[in-house]
């Protein structure tokens, strides 16, 4: 194997295809990227057998080959170079050459033959619009549950229909849902997919600078699941198991409602959560006629308080939320407003941003006991 590259295009797919190597390295080569030369371009993959992500980029190929070698050091090695051609060629007993400038370094490898072997990828079910399951991403990853054991919400579930694009996730303490109207007319019926939370995270770097109407191909086989972007192939295993019922556990009577300014609300929520006790970053709210209060105390640190003016003539009610949630939520808004819809204390509360987006985006919370 013996090749050119230049640098910005070589950088660029390695930044992808890193996110699926094996952080643990409980087996040695998954941490490694296998690199494939042939023609003009350069193919490169990594996997931790849960996620699998491919990529090419073009190459001045002088000699075809393989070479399997370690992601963290080729990937710095890459990084630190000033900019312009790199080469990298094989040496005897696996190892790789890299070269620019004045420098050179060489790589013990491992052998190409050990390297697990890829799924092949079945025709597409549906060709989704790339910004669009990016922004659907961005709303609602944030939601998925940490906790391993609880696997069925360590995922995001996708919903196509030949009009609409849906994600949900939910942690149980929350629920992010957004709806996009979308064309899918190679779609013949609904479609539903878990997607799990590696895979999830990875997405955004996988369509990352995608413009205009680029499309993204999503297949599936028995056990995997596989998003198809040219020059990127993401795979990820599929979860068996059935997402929770979220429809159920949507707000229908959350009358009381109240509109605030996005950046404003996210800002005094930060002050205020300052003082916050550290065990459940509780904040609270006391919503009376054309105020709302926001609130927080701990014996540790202290009390802080701070009013927001609102337009509100209803039954006033106090409720408690986790700062953090709610943060996490106001990130993901562009509308210079929100809508807080409550009904008691004890309920759910939900948030939706204002503007033509309005009803595509919900955000419920369950309110904290203090």
């Amino acid at each position: 194997m013996d090749f050119l590259v230049e640098k910005s295009d070589l950088l660029e797919q390695l930044h992808f295809v890193r996110g699926a190597v094996e952080k643990k390295a409980t087996i040695p080569i998954l941490s490694h990227f296998l690199l494939e030369a042939d023609g003009f371009e350069l193919r490169i993959a990594a996997t931790d057998l849960e996620i699998t992500a491919r990529t090419t980029c073009q190459a001045k190929v002088r000699t075809k080959g393989a070479a399997v070698v370690s992601s963290q050091r080729f990937f710095e090695i890459i990084r630190s170079a000033e900019g312009g051609e790199i080469r990298c060629c094989s040496l005897g007993n696996h190892s790789v050459q890299v070269a620019y400038g004045r420098s050179s370094f060489k790589l013990v490898g491992l052998a190409k033959s050990d390297y697990p072997k890829f799924p092949t990828i079945p025709e597409p079910i549906a060709r989704v619009n790339a910004r669009i399951l990016a922004d659907c991403v961005t709303r609602t990853a944030f939601a998925i549950s940490e906790q391993e054991s609880r696997y069925i919400l360590n995922a995001a579930l996708l919903k196509l229909k030949p009009d609409s694009v849906t994600m949900v996730t939910t942690d149980g303490h929350r629920l992010a849902l957004t709806e996009r109207k979308a064309q899918i007319s190679d779609l013949k019926a609904e479609f539903s997919v878990l997607i799990p939370k590696r895979a999830l995270a990875l997405l955004p770097r996988f369509i990352e600078g995608r413009e205009g109407d680029a499309r993204v191909e999503i297949s599936k086989d028995d056990s995997h699941l596989h998003f198809s972007l040219s020059p990127r192939i993401l795979t990820s295993r599929l979860l068996a198991g059935q997402f929770p019922n979220y429809e159920s556990v949507l707000p229908k009577e959350n009358g009381k409602v109240v509109q605030l300014n996005s950046k404003e609300f996210a800002n005094v929520i930060r002050r205020v959560s300052l003082l916050a006790d550290d065990r459940v970053l509780g904040v609270r709210f006391a919503l009376d006629k054309d105020h709302l209060e926001v609130s927080s105390s701990s014996p540790e640190y202290g009390e802080a308080k701070e009013f927001i003016e609102s337009q509100y003539d209803q039954e006033g009610v106090q409720i408690g939320f986790n700062a953090q949630y709610l943060l996490d939520f106001l990130c993901t808004v562009s509308a210079a407003a929100i809508r807080m819809q409550l009904k008691d204390a004890e309920s759910a509360a939900e948030f939706r941003p204002c503007g033509d987006d309005g009803e595509q985006y919900r955000y419920v919370l369950m309110p904290l006991r203090f």
